[in-house]
């Protein structure tokens, strides 16, 4: 068996597969984002990392019977744990991995009056061009000059500017690298391969490139027995979240996309093209296959957005399917743009300034039009993100959203395509696995996921193209909302 680790961001998943990658048990723990300041969200390093140590030891514990320690990975030389997890943010942490300060996460905003001039000055577009990446308030290089201008002393504690997964990987393993998903935001050169010192410079953060992890398919060995599993069991870091989730869904193909509806909105699609003479949008991330690479863009209007709605109208997660179907297509004319983080947005365009509006409310709108109005905008969001991203071929979806019946069929019929949802629950976990085995040469046609689809309605899909073009409309009309915010009260009640 083969294990993989997904720390998401606000829950810790480990996963067990059997040699034809069926899942056979999964431990998970929840992890807190704090928020020390508005708009500032941070994790406890520490913390993650044993959550990390606790769902593996969980996971080892319910496969007592079905495996001994020893035989998990099977024959010796193949990686055993697979770890993933959410990208961007920036982690530092010392020699040792080690944090000299709470990780900010990648939904933190800290760093939009720096990007706002970044973009101004042309900083943004120049590294765009470079690095095919159009940054956004929670990536890696404008947090760096963030913490560069707050907090100068920690970076001079630092050794590294990491990733989520590769601190994971430094505890366990005392491996200091990364892959290239998480390298190519926002300053990897595609192309090469190596870290841009004209991105770097562009930012003024050419002094810290020594931050930069080397960039690899990292690869170790646990450094004790502390997890219940042998000192030496082979340990694979990446890719993160998005491409894993890609690879365990089976999206390879050109044109082919994946679209993740989770706390991101994340529309991923495959492509051997590196355009970055466009409108500066979205990522392009490298994959564990030379000459292939994930357009990616990656929305804020996940099911955070829904979450806050059922929160707002007083209902939860499991009266979702019963509410959104007592409310027809379009909602009783109810609209959303579903804006709600306190970072904006950051694909397919960028505007950190974007805040959420709900229209068409009348005395007779329901907690079923709110919610139907709030699946119909990000599922909008959806497709203006894979238009894009260049999509053209075969839609896959997954993520908790997915579940949902309803809400999988209003995405069919706003893309006016056929979607296919993946039998395996846990896709990023698998992927990580998958990538892991592919680059031992050990993984064959019996890991291919399986998939049910979802064909569009065609009336609803009609409806749904001019619904989506007044989608479009409303974003241009509110661009200049964003630009003049109401004032907000800062004395004492």
């Amino acid at each position: 068996m083969d294990i993989g680790v997904d720390v998401g961001t606000t829950v810790t998943k480990a996963v067990a597969f059997d040699d034809r990658g069926r899942q056979v048990a999964e431990a998970s723990r929840p992890t807190r984002l704090a928020r020390p300041g508005p708009g500032r969200f941070e994790h406890d390093t520490d913390e993650i990392v044993a959550s990390v140590n606790e769902v593996i030891q969980e996971l080892g514990a319910s496969l007592e019977g079905l495996a001994s320690p020893s035989s998990i990975g099977g024959e010796a030389g193949e990686p055993v744990i697979a770890i993933t997890g959410q990208g961007d943010g920036l982690w530092l942490v010392d020699d040792s991995g080690r944090p000299v300060r709470p990780a900010i996460s990648w939904l933190d905003a800290r760093s939009s009056s720096i990007l706002g001039k970044w973009t101004e000055s042309g900083v943004v577009e120049q590294v765009f061009r470079r690095s095919g990446n159009r940054m956004f308030p929670g990536a890696s290089g404008p947090l760096l000059a963030a913490v560069l201008a707050e907090e100068p002393e920690v970076l001079e504690r630092a050794a590294t500017a990491a990733y989520c997964k590769d601190v994971v990987m430094q505890r366990l393993t005392g491996v200091r690298a990364t892959d290239v998903s998480d390298a190519s935001a926002p300053f990897l050169d595609p192309r090469t391969g190596e870290y841009d010192a004209e991105a770097l410079a562009a930012c003024g953060l050419t002094d810290w490139q020594h931050l930069l992890a080397p960039v690899s398919e990292p690869v170790g060995e646990l450094q004790d027995d502390s997890l219940g599993l042998p000192k030496g069991t082979r340990v694979s870091s990446g890719p993160y979240d998005l491409p894993a989730a890609a690879i365990g869904a089976g999206v390879t193909e050109v044109g082919d996309a994946l679209l993740t509806v989770g706390t991101t909105l994340a529309c991923q699609v495959v492509t051997r093209d590196l355009p970055v003479d466009g409108e500066p949008a979205g990522l392009f991330l490298g994959t564990w296959t030379p000459g292939v690479w994930l357009r990616a863009m990656p929305a804020m209007v996940g099911t955070a957005a829904l979450d806050q709605v059922l929160k707002l109208v007083g209902a939860t997660t499991t009266q979702l399917q019963q509410l959104l179907t007592g409310s027809r297509p379009g909602a009783n004319g109810v609209t959303v743009l579903p804006y709600l983080s306190e970072a904006g947005e950051r694909a397919p365009f960028v505007a950190t300034d974007a805040r959420g509006t709900f229209d068409g409310i009348s005395l007779s709108t329901t907690q079923g039009d709110l919610l139907r109005a709030t699946c119909e905008g990000i599922a909008y969001a959806a497709r203006h993100c894979l238009d894009a991203a260049g999509w053209t071929g075969k839609v896959t979806v997954c993520g908790g959203g997915a579940r949902s019946n309803e809400w999988t069929q209003i995405l069919a019929d706003v893309l006016d395509a056929p979607l296919h949802t993946t039998e395996a629950s846990q896709v990023a976990a698998r992927g990580g696995v998958i990538a892991a085995k592919r680059v031992q040469g050990e993984v064959g046609d019996e890991w291919i996921a399986e998939t049910r689809q979802i064909d569009p309605d065609p009336t609803r899909a009609a409806f749904y193209a001019e619904g989506y073009a007044h989608y479009l409309r409303r974003i241009e009309a509110a661009r200049s909302r964003w630009a003049d915010p109401a004032p907000t009260f800062s004395g004492v009640r």
